[in-house]
């Protein structure tokens, strides 16, 4: 069995990207407090807010990790959706209260048919229920009141989606999109071309950027290792910017860089790296015009000094 964490004056420092199989009926939040408790953790969050309802692959990270997360923020992300036609809700998902049932005479052939107009590039209105901010204020404190607010449509990207079984009225999806994606308003969205209406009555993510779920360990799993196996879990915070171009530095470039210099580099391409000082993951930096100056470094510098004040 696990041990019991620590008192917090017992935080330690802890680096690395945690794969975590959420639960349903947890926050995200609540998620992230209870994996940080567990690991003493001084700094952690999380890269990709799940609603309760929703289960699957919430990437934690710790530390100097968390420096890097924008990148899982910013990928595109996997799921298994139920959708259940013929219900509309409140909140568009199974938390809400029911506002209409429909009767549901339809095909799959019916359902293949509306599909490919939620492919590819599509606006999408939030969900009342969003936790974007208008003047402030959560959408979702809006709908608790009972007030309506405009909802801007957002364009974002539906790059898969596949029906992988039917069985009125409930049929699971496949899908890949992008950031931004709220796959409730998608299920709402189907369900209103289908002219019966629908809710998403589960929801499970099962990859983001380049993890997948087969990575991931679940609350309980955790909770029954010692520190020691719950560290060997972590995975280096380089993993995050792994989709980056590499460039490996030596010497006094190495140590300019790891100090916030930028350097002189005409060999470079214009874009965004992952830079290695000596062997050892620095940071990021953007290539631009020639040179190459740092954008995201780790706390922990090379203990090298500069070629040119060796005497």
């Amino acid at each position: 069995m696990g041990k019991t964490p620590g008192r917090a004056s017992e935080l330690r420092r802890v680096d690395g990207v945690l794969l975590l199989d959420k639960p349903g009926g947890l926050t995200s939040n609540a998620a992230l407090q209870r994996v940080k408790r567990l690991y003493r953790a001084q700094r952690a969050g999380h890269t990709g807010t799940l609603d309760p309802l929703a289960t699957g692959l919430l990437p934690i990270c710790f530390g100097e990790a968390t420096k890097f997360a924008q990148a899982l923020l910013d990928a595109d992300k996997s799921y298994a959706a139920l959708v259940c036609l013929g219900t509309t809700t409140t909140t568009g998902d199974a938390e809400g209260g029911v506002l209409e049932h429909r009767a549901v005479a339809l095909s799959q052939h019916d359902v293949e048919r509306v599909l490919p107009a939620f492919t590819g590039r599509i606006e999408q209105v939030p969900p009342r229920h969003a936790a974007l901010r208008h003047e402030g204020r959560r959408y979702y404190e809006y709908a608790r009141r009972g007030v309506e607010i405009p909802r801007r449509p957002r364009e974002v990207e539906v790059h898969e989606l596949e029906l992988r079984s039917w069985q009125a009225p409930d049929l699971e999806l496949a899908i890949r999109c992008s950031k931004g994606t709220y796959i409730r308003a998608l299920a709402e969205d189907i369900g209103a071309a289908l002219g019966c209406g629908a809710h998403l009555a589960a929801l499970r993510r099962t990859a983001t950027g380049g993890f997948a779920l087969g990575g991931a360990i679940t609350l309980p799993a955790l909770e029954d290792l010692t520190e020691a196996e719950r560290d060997a879990l972590l995975r280096p915070a380089d993993v995050l910017v792994d989709a980056l171009p590499r460039l490996d530095l030596e010497g006094p470039e190495a140590w300019r860089f790891a100090s916030g210099q930028a350097l002189a580099r005409p060999d470079l391409a214009d874009g965004q790296l992952r830079v290695y000082a000596d062997g050892a993951f620095t940071g990021v930096g953007t290539a631009a015009g020639g040179a190459l100056r740092p954008r995201r470094l780790v706390s922990d510098r090379p203990s090298l000094r500069p070629v040119e004040a060796v005497e």
